[in-house]
């Protein structure tokens, strides 16, 4: 592009990656613009930009880093179980080895990373 840097043409190629790839994540799952703005401890506000692409996630931030764990949680989920009716269901069930329910877990940093080590462990064995 005529006038842009490579730096920033470069810089600005993942964050556009990753705020696309959170709001397809949540899509699919049925996850609320609310419940996701917890889990990545942002406004809502902010999703509702992120969601009409006038906002893009930022790498020196921390929901950068929860937008990551997100999408990692998604791609392992789907892996396991392929369907996104079943992935939902799994999200908003009790599981006795995460001592709660997922979709509630992931809203807070220890929770999702729980939950990321479950699906990770879980994906090995598949």
């Amino acid at each position: 592009m005529p006038g842009t840097s490579l730096h920033t043409a470069s810089s600005a190629e993942p964050a556009a990656v990753l705020s696309k790839a959170v709001t397809r994540a949540a899509d699919h799952l049925h996850i609320q613009r609310s419940l996701l703005a917890r889990v990545l401890g942002i406004s809502a506000a902010t999703v509702s930009r992120l969601y009409s692409g006038a906002y893009q996630l930022d790498q020196r931030r921390k929901e950068w880093e929860l937008a990551i764990l997100f999408v990692r949680a998604f791609r392992s989920l789907d892996s396991i179980v392929g369907e996104q009716e079943a992935a939902c269901r799994w999200l908003g069930s009790n599981n006795r080895g995460l001592n709660g329910r997922p979709l509630d877990l992931i809203t807070q940093t220890e929770g999702l990373v729980r939950v990321v080590h479950y699906l990770d462990a879980s994906r090995s064995l598949v």
